[in-house]
């Protein structure tokens, strides 16, 4: 059997140059590994505190039943803290949303930012901006667009001189399908995304 030739010294020398640059490689790595992982149990909370919590995103959408609310009667409920006036108008306030001329309005025209149920601009004749094909229900934002202030009127009192709504900050007067009539408001009540469906249940967002 033949003896296993020793290692040379030249082979000694070599695996002594190279050992102390394997291992400061080894530890290099294994830092930056974790202090990877460090940094990603650091940071993970803060991105996940980014998402919205779970009242914020059930905030997003409101959900109202109609049933109860009787004709001329006006409420109010919260969306994205914001007021958010719904109106079961009377015939008489349907007439008087209907027979309004576009060249008596201050905004005659919605873009779809200001009334996100269209798809492209519309004009601002009530039907556009009622809720439901027979014009008995109205939903809009309760900002003043002015310098948003809340508009009284959803007592069915201080409605200003067109029936619907008015801003006392600095006199805006909205009508009974909120769009702005005098003052110094520029654009209509913004109407907030919502469908309403044939069983009086409304949802907004």
């Amino acid at each position: 059997m033949t003896e296993q030739n020793a290692p040379s010294s030249a082979d000694v020398l070599l695996h002594q140059a190279y050992a102390p640059s394997a291992r400061r490689d080894f530890l290099y790595y294994a830092t930056a590994s974790a202090g990877a992982v460090a940094t990603g149990a650091a940071v993970w909370p803060l991105i996940n505190s980014m998402n919205p919590s779970a009242d914020i995103v059930g905030a997003s959408t409101v959900r109202v039943d109609l049933t109860g609310v009787e004709e001329g009667q006006r409420i109010t409920v919260k969306w994205q803290g914001r007021p958010v006036f719904i109106w079961r108008r009377s015939p008489q306030a349907i007439a008087a949303a209907q027979t309004v001329s576009l060249d008596d309005l201050v905004d005659p025209v919605d873009t779809s930012r200001e009334n996100p149920n269209h798809e492209a601009q519309e004009s601002a004749l009530d039907e556009n901006r009622a809720a439901d094909a027979t014009g008995e229900w109205l939903v809009v934002i309760g900002v003043c667009t002015h310098l948003g202030c809340i508009p009284l009127g959803q007592d069915g009192a201080a409605v200003g001189d067109f029936g619907g709504w008015f801003c006392p900050c600095h006199g805006s007067h909205y009508d009974t399908s909120g769009r702005i009539r005098r003052g110094p408001a520029p654009r209509n009540l913004d109407i907030p995304p919502f469908e309403l469906g044939v069983d009086l249940q409304l949802v907004i967002g």
